[in-house]
Protein backbone atom coordinates (compact mmCIF):
# COMPACT_ATOMS: atom_id res chain seq x y z
CA UNK A 1 0.00 0.00 0.00
CA UNK A 2 1.62 3.57 -1.12
CA UNK A 3 -0.44 6.95 0.41
CA UNK A 4 0.42 9.59 -1.62
CA UNK A 5 -0.53 13.60 -0.97
CA UNK A 6 -3.17 15.33 -2.52
CA UNK A 7 -4.32 18.81 -2.05
CA UNK A 8 -3.48 17.80 2.04
CA UNK A 9 -4.97 14.68 1.93
CA UNK A 10 -3.28 10.73 2.20
CA UNK A 11 -5.09 8.65 -0.50
CA UNK A 12 -4.08 5.01 -0.48
CA UNK A 13 -2.89 4.53 -4.14
CA UNK A 14 -2.03 1.27 -5.15
CA UNK A 15 -0.50 0.35 -8.77
CA UNK A 16 -0.77 -3.05 -11.17
CA UNK A 17 1.57 -3.50 -13.41
CA UNK A 18 1.34 -4.30 -17.17
CA UNK A 19 1.12 -8.44 -17.71
CA UNK A 20 4.54 -9.84 -18.53
CA UNK A 21 6.58 -9.92 -20.75
CA UNK A 22 6.45 -6.39 -20.80
CA UNK A 23 7.10 -4.57 -17.87
CA UNK A 24 5.56 -1.52 -19.22
CA UNK A 25 2.03 -1.30 -20.81
CA UNK A 26 2.35 -1.82 -24.38
CA UNK A 27 2.84 0.51 -26.92
CA UNK A 28 -0.26 3.00 -27.44
CA UNK A 29 -1.90 1.45 -24.70
CA UNK A 30 -3.58 4.13 -22.12
CA UNK A 31 -3.58 2.69 -18.34
CA UNK A 32 -6.98 2.16 -16.39
CA UNK A 33 -7.65 4.19 -13.37
CA UNK A 34 -10.41 1.90 -11.23
CA UNK A 35 -13.15 3.75 -9.28
CA UNK A 36 -14.57 2.52 -6.41
CA UNK A 37 -18.55 2.42 -5.88
CA UNK A 38 -19.96 4.33 -2.59
CA UNK A 39 -18.49 1.84 -0.26
CA UNK A 40 -15.80 0.32 -2.10
CA UNK A 41 -12.16 1.05 -1.58
CA UNK A 42 -8.67 -0.54 -2.59
CA UNK A 43 -9.44 -3.75 -1.23
CA UNK A 44 -13.40 -4.49 -1.52
CA UNK A 45 -12.14 -4.33 -5.97
CA UNK A 46 -10.36 -7.54 -4.71
CA UNK A 47 -8.32 -9.08 -7.24
CA UNK A 48 -10.64 -7.55 -10.64
CA UNK A 49 -8.60 -5.21 -11.42
CA UNK A 50 -5.54 -7.22 -12.19
CA UNK A 51 -8.05 -9.65 -14.02
CA UNK A 52 -8.81 -7.12 -16.34
CA UNK A 53 -4.85 -5.68 -16.26
CA UNK A 54 -4.13 -8.90 -17.48
CA UNK A 55 -6.87 -9.58 -20.33
CA UNK A 56 -6.13 -6.26 -21.63
CA UNK A 57 -2.68 -6.29 -21.36
CA UNK A 58 -2.40 -2.60 -19.51
CA UNK A 59 -1.19 -1.22 -16.67
CA UNK A 60 -3.57 -0.21 -14.20
CA UNK A 61 -4.55 2.31 -10.86
CA UNK A 62 -6.56 1.71 -7.94
CA UNK A 63 -7.22 4.04 -5.00
CA UNK A 64 -9.60 4.61 -2.49
CA UNK A 65 -11.45 8.17 -1.77
CA UNK A 66 -11.01 9.92 0.67
CA UNK A 67 -12.81 8.42 3.97
CA UNK A 68 -12.63 5.25 2.63
CA UNK A 69 -9.83 2.23 2.45
CA UNK A 70 -7.03 2.84 4.14
CA UNK A 71 -6.89 6.60 2.77
CA UNK A 72 -7.00 9.13 5.60
CA UNK A 73 -10.61 9.62 7.52
CA UNK A 74 -12.88 12.53 8.03
CA UNK A 75 -13.29 13.99 11.21
CA UNK A 76 -16.69 15.10 12.44
CA UNK A 77 -17.91 12.81 9.46
CA UNK A 78 -21.62 13.57 10.14
CA UNK A 79 -21.36 16.99 11.39
CA UNK A 80 -21.86 20.33 9.67
CA UNK A 81 -19.91 20.20 6.26
CA UNK A 82 -16.29 22.64 6.13
CA UNK A 83 -13.97 23.41 3.72
CA UNK A 84 -13.03 26.60 5.56
CA UNK A 85 -9.56 25.87 6.33
CA UNK A 86 -8.18 23.18 4.02
CA UNK A 87 -9.67 19.74 3.61
CA UNK A 88 -13.12 19.12 4.60
CA UNK A 89 -14.48 18.23 7.72
CA UNK A 90 -18.21 17.40 8.08
CA UNK A 91 -20.51 15.38 5.88
CA UNK A 92 -19.93 15.14 2.43
CA UNK A 93 -21.56 17.53 0.35
CA UNK A 94 -24.21 17.04 -2.24
CA UNK A 95 -22.03 17.89 -5.41
CA UNK A 96 -19.20 15.62 -3.72
CA UNK A 97 -19.03 13.46 -7.19
CA UNK A 98 -18.53 16.70 -9.17
CA UNK A 99 -15.61 17.56 -6.58
CA UNK A 100 -14.12 14.42 -7.63
CA UNK A 101 -14.54 14.04 -10.83
CA UNK A 102 -12.98 17.76 -11.47
CA UNK A 103 -10.78 18.87 -8.84
CA UNK A 104 -9.16 15.50 -6.45
CA UNK A 105 -8.86 13.20 -9.78
CA UNK A 106 -7.40 15.46 -11.84
CA UNK A 107 -4.56 16.43 -9.34
CA UNK A 108 -3.99 12.81 -8.69
CA UNK A 109 -3.98 12.24 -12.24
CA UNK A 110 -0.93 14.63 -13.07
CA UNK A 111 0.84 13.75 -9.90
CA UNK A 112 0.80 10.08 -10.53
CA UNK A 113 2.06 11.23 -14.59
CA UNK A 114 -0.82 9.73 -16.15
CA UNK A 115 -2.35 11.60 -19.17
CA UNK A 116 -5.37 10.62 -20.73
CA UNK A 117 -6.38 7.22 -19.19
CA UNK A 118 -8.93 4.86 -19.87
CA UNK A 119 -11.19 5.39 -16.37
CA UNK A 120 -13.43 2.32 -15.21
CA UNK A 121 -16.23 3.19 -12.63
CA UNK A 122 -18.81 1.21 -10.60
CA UNK A 123 -21.69 3.23 -9.19
CA UNK A 124 -20.21 6.17 -7.81
CA UNK A 125 -16.86 5.51 -9.50
CA UNK A 126 -18.79 5.19 -12.62
CA UNK A 127 -20.18 8.81 -11.86
CA UNK A 128 -17.05 10.14 -11.23
CA UNK A 129 -15.98 8.64 -14.50
CA UNK A 130 -18.58 10.49 -16.22
CA UNK A 131 -17.98 13.78 -15.21
CA UNK A 132 -14.57 13.67 -15.59
CA UNK A 133 -14.98 12.31 -18.99
CA UNK A 134 -17.29 15.60 -19.64
CA UNK A 135 -14.90 17.83 -18.55
CA UNK A 136 -10.95 15.70 -19.07
CA UNK A 137 -9.53 13.99 -21.88
CA UNK A 138 -9.78 9.99 -21.81
CA UNK A 139 -8.62 7.23 -23.65
CA UNK A 140 -11.82 5.64 -23.23
CA UNK A 141 -14.87 5.91 -20.00
CA UNK A 142 -16.37 2.19 -19.24
CA UNK A 143 -19.26 2.45 -16.56
CA UNK A 144 -20.18 -0.27 -14.10
CA UNK A 145 -23.71 0.67 -12.93
CA UNK A 146 -23.50 4.71 -13.42
CA UNK A 147 -25.78 6.91 -11.56
CA UNK A 148 -26.93 9.98 -13.89
CA UNK A 149 -29.78 10.64 -11.73
CA UNK A 150 -31.67 9.65 -8.50
CA UNK A 151 -34.72 7.44 -8.52
CA UNK A 152 -36.79 6.22 -5.70
CA UNK A 153 -35.20 3.09 -6.24
CA UNK A 154 -31.89 4.12 -5.57
CA UNK A 155 -33.26 5.79 -2.33
CA UNK A 156 -35.39 2.82 -0.92
CA UNK A 157 -32.07 0.46 -0.83
CA UNK A 158 -29.96 3.06 0.27
CA UNK A 159 -32.59 3.62 3.26
CA UNK A 160 -32.70 -0.31 3.75
CA UNK A 161 -28.39 -0.20 3.70
CA UNK A 162 -28.59 2.31 7.18
CA UNK A 163 -30.81 -0.60 8.53
CA UNK A 164 -28.77 -3.52 7.81
CA UNK A 165 -25.90 -1.02 9.11
CA UNK A 166 -27.18 -0.13 12.74
CA UNK A 167 -29.01 -3.31 12.92
CA UNK A 168 -27.43 -6.35 10.69
CA UNK A 169 -24.26 -7.49 9.64
CA UNK A 170 -23.61 -5.33 7.10
CA UNK A 171 -21.03 -2.99 9.51
CA UNK A 172 -19.03 -5.90 10.42
CA UNK A 173 -18.77 -6.90 6.66
CA UNK A 174 -17.39 -3.27 5.92
CA UNK A 175 -14.74 -3.44 8.59
CA UNK A 176 -12.00 -5.46 6.93
CA UNK A 177 -11.98 -3.13 4.25
CA UNK A 178 -11.98 0.33 5.80
CA UNK A 179 -9.81 1.86 8.34
CA UNK A 180 -12.95 4.00 9.69
CA UNK A 181 -15.59 1.97 8.79
CA UNK A 182 -18.04 4.73 10.35
CA UNK A 183 -16.39 7.32 8.42
CA UNK A 184 -16.99 5.55 5.04
CA UNK A 185 -20.51 4.26 5.70
CA UNK A 186 -21.98 7.79 7.00
CA UNK A 187 -20.23 10.23 4.26
CA UNK A 188 -22.05 7.94 1.73
CA UNK A 189 -25.23 7.02 2.93
CA UNK A 190 -25.90 10.50 4.69
CA UNK A 191 -25.01 12.46 1.59
CA UNK A 192 -27.53 9.95 -0.88
CA UNK A 193 -29.99 11.04 2.02
CA UNK A 194 -30.24 14.01 1.97
CA UNK A 195 -32.75 15.91 0.77
CA UNK A 196 -30.29 18.16 -1.15
CA UNK A 197 -28.88 15.09 -3.04
CA UNK A 198 -32.60 14.48 -4.60
CA UNK A 199 -31.36 17.05 -7.41
CA UNK A 200 -28.68 14.99 -8.44
CA UNK A 201 -28.24 14.88 -12.19
CA UNK A 202 -25.89 14.71 -14.58
CA UNK A 203 -27.47 13.48 -17.88
CA UNK A 204 -26.69 17.29 -19.39
CA UNK A 205 -22.44 16.43 -18.48
CA UNK A 206 -23.00 13.37 -20.16
CA UNK A 207 -23.48 15.05 -23.45
CA UNK A 208 -19.92 17.00 -23.47
CA UNK A 209 -18.12 13.75 -23.40
CA UNK A 210 -16.39 12.82 -26.49
CA UNK A 211 -14.31 9.33 -25.42
CA UNK A 212 -15.34 6.17 -26.30
CA UNK A 213 -18.04 4.48 -23.59
CA UNK A 214 -18.94 1.05 -22.45
CA UNK A 215 -22.04 1.46 -19.85
CA UNK A 216 -23.22 -1.96 -18.33
CA UNK A 217 -25.84 -2.61 -16.02
CA UNK A 218 -27.49 -5.23 -14.39
CA UNK A 219 -31.45 -5.75 -15.06
CA UNK A 220 -31.64 -6.90 -11.33
CA UNK A 221 -30.00 -3.65 -9.86
CA UNK A 222 -32.02 -2.73 -6.97
CA UNK A 223 -29.80 0.64 -6.93
CA UNK A 224 -31.18 1.88 -10.53
CA UNK A 225 -32.77 0.98 -13.58
CA UNK A 226 -31.63 0.35 -17.17
CA UNK A 227 -32.67 4.32 -17.30
CA UNK A 228 -29.34 5.11 -15.46
CA UNK A 229 -27.48 3.70 -18.97
CA UNK A 230 -30.51 4.76 -21.53
CA UNK A 231 -30.24 7.88 -20.56
CA UNK A 232 -26.89 8.87 -21.22
CA UNK A 233 -27.72 10.24 -24.57
CA UNK A 234 -24.46 9.98 -26.86
CA UNK A 235 -24.44 8.55 -30.37
CA UNK A 236 -24.80 5.17 -30.89
CA UNK A 237 -21.31 4.78 -32.42
CA UNK A 238 -19.65 6.23 -29.30
CA UNK A 239 -21.50 4.33 -26.83
CA UNK A 240 -22.25 0.60 -25.80
CA UNK A 241 -24.69 -0.55 -23.77
CA UNK A 242 -24.04 -4.17 -21.85
CA UNK A 243 -27.71 -4.92 -19.92
CA UNK A 244 -27.04 -8.27 -18.08
CA UNK A 245 -29.39 -10.32 -17.29
CA UNK A 246 -29.66 -12.28 -13.55
CA UNK A 247 -26.98 -9.53 -12.73
CA UNK A 248 -27.19 -7.01 -9.63
CA UNK A 249 -25.72 -3.51 -8.61
CA UNK A 250 -21.63 -5.52 -9.10
CA UNK A 251 -21.44 -6.70 -12.58
CA UNK A 252 -17.36 -7.54 -11.71
CA UNK A 253 -18.85 -9.73 -8.70
CA UNK A 254 -22.41 -11.00 -10.16
CA UNK A 255 -20.69 -11.88 -12.95
CA UNK A 256 -17.13 -11.41 -13.51
CA UNK A 257 -16.14 -13.86 -16.47
CA UNK A 258 -18.96 -12.11 -18.81
CA UNK A 259 -18.30 -8.38 -17.76
CA UNK A 260 -14.71 -8.83 -17.90
CA UNK A 261 -14.82 -10.05 -21.55
CA UNK A 262 -17.32 -7.01 -22.61
CA UNK A 263 -14.35 -4.70 -21.17
CA UNK A 264 -11.57 -6.62 -22.74
CA UNK A 265 -13.58 -6.58 -25.82
CA UNK A 266 -14.27 -2.92 -25.85
CA UNK A 267 -10.69 -2.20 -25.32
CA UNK A 268 -9.24 -4.01 -27.66
CA UNK A 269 -8.68 -1.56 -30.34
CA UNK A 270 -8.55 1.30 -28.07
CA UNK A 271 -5.35 3.44 -27.14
Amino acid sequence: MNLIDIQGVQLEVTRIAAPPPASTPAPGRAPIVFLHEGLGSVAMWRDWPSLVCQATAREGWVYSRRGYGRSQAVPDVRGPSSQAQGPRSGRLPPDYMHREAWVVLPALLNQLGLVAPVLLGHSDGASIALLHASRHPVSACIVMAPHVMVEDVSVQSIEQARVAYESGALRERLQRYHTDVDCAFWQWNDVWLSPAFRAFDIRQDCQHITAPVLAIQGEDDPYGSLAQIDDIALPAAQIQRIKLAGCGHSPHRDQTQATTEQVTRFLLDKA
